[in-house]
C-alpha cells in the first residue's frame, strides 16, 4: 500500500497526474482533521488510536500497512506546511510510549514491526540553502523516528518540474 500526504489545491494535485490506485491512500486538507492536543490518549487511553474522533484516528495503523509514504509539502522555513505537520503529529500512535536508544539517541519504540520508504517533495520559490539543509535534516530525523527503510528529499521551484519528477 502507498500513502500520499499533500497540501496542494485539488486542481494542482490532479494536474500532477500521479498514479493513484485502489491501494493508494491520499490524505489532503479537507478541513476535518483536528490538531493533536498532546494528551497522549493514543498511548494511555486508547493504545494505537487517537482519541480525537474525526476520521483520522487510525493514522498509526494506516502507516503500518504502507510500504511507501510520499509527502508533498510547501517548504516553510525548512519545515512542512501546517497541515503536513499536523498529519505527522497525529501519526504518533504508530509508535509506543516506551523508549529505546538508537544511534546514541533516545527514540520511541516501534508499535509495529514495519518499515516504509519515506519520500518528501518540497516546493517553494527562493528557498535558501539553509532552509534546504534544515528540511533534509528534518526528513532524516523523521525517518529515524518512524523507522523508515530509506528517505529521499526533493526540492522544486515550480510545479511543472514536480510534475515531471512525480509523473
Amino acid at each position: 500500500m502507498k500513502m500520499i500526504i499533500h497540501d496542494l489545491d485539488p486542481a494542482v494535485f490532479n494536474a500532477l497526474m500521479l498514479q493513484v490506485t485502489q491501494d493508494t491512500i491520499v490524505l489532503t486538507d479537507n478541513g476535518h482533521m483536528k490538531p493533536c492536543i498532546g494528551c497522549f490518549g493514543c498511548w494511555i487511553k486508547t493504545p494505537g488510536i487517537c482519541v480525537r474522533k474525526d476520521g483520522y484516528e487510525n493514522l498509526g495503523k494506516m502507516l503500518s500497512q504502507c510500504d511507501e509514504v510520499t509527502i508533498i509539502s510547501k517548504c516553510i522555513y525548512g519545515s512542512y506546511s501546517p497541515f503536513i505537520r499536523n498529519v505527522l503529529d497525529r501519526s504518533i500512535p504508530y509508535l509506543l510510549p516506551y523508549f529505546t536508544s538508537k544511534n546514541g539517541e533516545t527514540h520511541h519504540q516501534r508499535r509495529y514491526n514495519h518499515s516504509f520508504a519515506f519520500t518528501v517533495h518540497f516546493y517553494g520559490k527562493d528557498l535558501t540553502e539553509a532552509e534546504r539543509e534544515t528540511a533534509k535534516e528534518l526528513v532524516a530525523a523523521n525517518g529515524v523516528n518512524f523507522y523508515s527503510s530509506k528517505e529521499k528529499v526533493f526540492f522544486y521551484d515550480r510545479m511543472e518540474s514536480m510534475k515531471g519528477a512525480l509523473g
